[in-house]
């Protein structure tokens, strides 16, 4: 038995038993969000050398100060892997990969309304002879579905301990640990290789792609064992992968039949409900349609407070240096450089907050589910796999992770498609650009002022997605064809959400945002103000040093070029530094503006566009403008991170190079046809 530590003994942080736990599960049965639960902010996230799989590791203390190290697993539905992430699950509980530690104990997750399915997995995970717990998620759901878990009787039946657990209000969490430092330990290692060999070996067996079998290796001629024992089999006993399957879940069924209490009739399951309503080839995309535009209606009325608070601090501080430091270069280097580029881009954190709120929201109530439901066929319709639609919807907080998340798509052709047009799905970096140029197409107090702006806002999504469905119909019609796979997937019964792991996520997502904003865009802020100030010109003009400096040339050479669109060489500029992030443009405009502004360099953005003229006096930022700016926006790709990304997951940089210039040639043709055609029609 394990030695536990007795409260009351104080020993040194080096004698405290340190332990290694894996958290396991199928896609949404609550495995993250146990894992948030459990060690809070402790956590690390990177990738597994030599694959861009997410490693997420956290820590946590047991009962009596012991150390637990959390892994938390790629979710699979099985121990033979179909996806890159899911073959991580399967190296790493095998104890097959370097990098990272063979768990001394397993957490395996399940849903206990989906009991039956779910226990396949647990199934041949208790096959490997190591120490598991079965974690029941979902409870007070298959309560209210009127059936109860004999968990005592489930723990005998697998032979594991089994916990309850409901993360929402904190249930099972102490037992939880109590029971894992209560876990037998692990066999000696010889005993372990042993036993890990015979897992590898049975897995092997049903592996159907040759290919894949190299990755339960243990020897040299492992391979050669296996093939030799499924050549034996099949003469044997044809059919016998089928059997085995089969006779797998009849002991499975025969399980949940004597576990699974009917304690009242079965009422009708309010999931089943919803789902008549929010999976409904009709309502469904009514539905939708009003959950986007609710969320874009509070990013606009809920975020104008704090947006107001933050603008007036950047306002004031900018005032304060001013007035407080002797003028020179250092005081202006401070306010009209980093203070203009950063208040640009940090005045719109609340709007991105209550982005990643929502997306966070929508993902723990198992609506996301729904939404990828919805749109499978549309993903069909354009040649995609259906699991496309996840990585593309997750590419609306960041393209980056949206990338990273084809990796449960098993074909390579849809896995390259939806990896060539996930950047066309407007993320967040893309929300401060839309926001500015919507508030200078509409003034503050007009009437239904936040429905019009909300309004544009879907507007300027629907067009990304737009664009990602046509240049995925293309992609795979031509230099990537291929018939799409149908897909499979579990619909999570709906439930209230977890709110702290919610805002622990939302405040993740947002910092990783904000570390962006410290050091690229403050870095970009202060090159571009170096550039905007110098060299010095004797003129008593702000306007003509501005344009006589570095910054300045470099944007009228550009103004040839994209003057057909709308744009003058000021947005040159802007459009050149947000190559290495979008939001840089906000930053470079803050700094441009303010540098030109004099007096009025703390002006809110919004009016010292509205004053830019042409030199015959016409205004620069006319609602035509607004509108080809964001179409430019909304097309092209502007983020050498998410360049970087791609070579990465493509290991070339063939793609990256042609995603980005198709890209910026689209933006470019569609911009251009956008602002002709509003000429021609006289709009402005």
């Amino acid at each position: 038995m394990t030695t536990v530590i007795s409260s009351n003994a104080v020993a040194p942080a080096s004698s405290k038993k340190q332990l290694t736990l894996a958290l396991v599960g199928n896609p949404n049965c609550g495995k993250t969000t146990l894992f948030n639960a459990l060690t809070g902010l402790r956590q690390k996230v990177g990738n597994y050398p030599g694959v861009t799989v997410e490693k997420q590791m956290g820590t946590c203390r047991g009962p009596h100060g012991e150390i637990l190290h959390l892994i938390d697993l790629p979710g699979t539905y099985s121990l033979n892997p179909t996806s890159p992430d899911e073959r991580i699950t399967t190296e790493v509980l095998l104890g097959l990969r370097a990098d990272t530690p063979p768990p001394d104990c397993i957490l395996c997750l399940v849903d206990a309304t989906s009991l039956q399915r779910h226990l396949f997995l647990v199934s041949q995970i208790l096959e490997l002879g190591l120490p598991v717990i079965l974690v029941l998620t979902m409870m007070d759901l298959l309560e209210k579905q009127g059936m109860k878990v004999n968990d005592a009787e489930l723990g005998k039946s697998l032979n594991c301990p089994v916990i309850p657990c409901d993360v929402f209000r904190r249930k099972g969490l102490v037992e939880l640990r109590h029971a894992i430092v209560n876990r037998k330990g692990q066999a000696p290692a010889a005993l372990r290789q042993l036993s890990s060999r015979d897992a590898a070996f049975r897995l092997a067996l049903f592996e159907p792609n040759l290919d894949q079998i190299s990755i339960y290796q243990f020897s040299e001629n492992f391979v050669a064992e296996v093939v030799q024992k499924r050549n034996f089999l099949e003469e044997q006993q044809p059919g016998w992968r089928q059997e085995a399957v089969a006779n797998r879940y009849h002991k499975i069924q025969t399980i949940c039949s004597a576990v699974i209490q009917h304690q009242r009739d079965l009422r009708t399951d309010i999931t089943q409900r919803l789902d008549r309503f929010l999976t409904h080839p009709i309502w469904g995309w009514v539905a939708f349609g009003f959950i986007m535009t609710a969320m874009f209606l509070a990013i606009f009325v809920v975020a104008n407070y704090p947006m107001d608070w933050i603008q007036s601090g950047f306002t004031a501080a900018q005032n304060w240096i001013k007035a407080s430091f002797p003028p020179g270069e250092f005081t202006n280097l401070i306010a009209d450089g980093a203070l203009a580029g950063l208040g640009a881009v940090i005045t719109y954190m609340p709007q991105i907050l209550i982005l990643f709120f929502f997306i966070g929201l929508l993902e723990d109530t198992g609506y996301m589910a729904r939404a990828a439901f919805i749109m499978d066929h549309l993903m069909n319709r354009v040649g995609l796999h259906g699991k496309s639609f996840i990585p593309l919807l997750s590419s609306f907080a960041c393209a980056i992770p949206g990338i990273m998340a084809t990796r449960t798509i098993s074909s390579t052709r849809d896995r390259l498609a939806t990896i060539l047009i996930a950047p066309f799905m407007s993320c967040s970096a893309r929300l401060p650009v839309y926001t500015l140029m919507i508030a200078v197409l509409f003034p503050p107090h007009m009437p239904w002022a936040p429905f019009v702006k909300a309004g544009v806002m879907v507007a300027m999504y629907a067009l990304g997605i737009i664009g990602a469905c046509f240049f995925g119909w293309v992609f795979k019609k031509t230099i990537l064809k291929s018939d799409p796979l149908p897909m499979v997937m579990e619909l999570p019964p709906y439930h209230l959400p977890a709110l702290s792991s919610v805002f622990q996520q939302m405040l993740s997502r947002a910092m990783s945002f904000f570390k962006r904003a410290g050091t690229v865009i403050l870095g970009v802020s202060i090159i571009l103000w170096f550039l905007s100030t110098h060299p010095k010109t004797p003129t008593s003009s702000p306007d003509l040093a501005l344009k006589k400096s570095f910054a300045g040339q470099i944007g009228q050479a550009l103004e040839p070029l994209i003057r057909p669109l709308g744009f003058n060489w000021k947005i040159g500029v802007g459009l050149v530094t947000a190559q290495a992030a979008r939001e840089v443009f906000l930053s470079t405009l803050g700094v441009a503006y303010s540098v030109e502004g004099g007096e009025e360099a703390t002006q809110p953005l919004r009016e010292a566009l509205l004053k830019d003229h042409w030199p015959d006096g016409q205004p620069v930022f006319t609602p035509l403008v607004c509108v080809s700016l964001m179409v430019f926006f909304v097309f092209s790709l502007q983020c050498m991170s998410t360049v970087a990304v791609v070579r990465r997951e493509t290991n070339s940089w063939t793609w990256p190079a042609f995603q980005f210039f198709y890209m910026l040639a689209f933006a470019y043709l569609a911009s251009f046809v956008v602002y002709q055609t509003g000429r021609f029609l006289h709009l402005g």
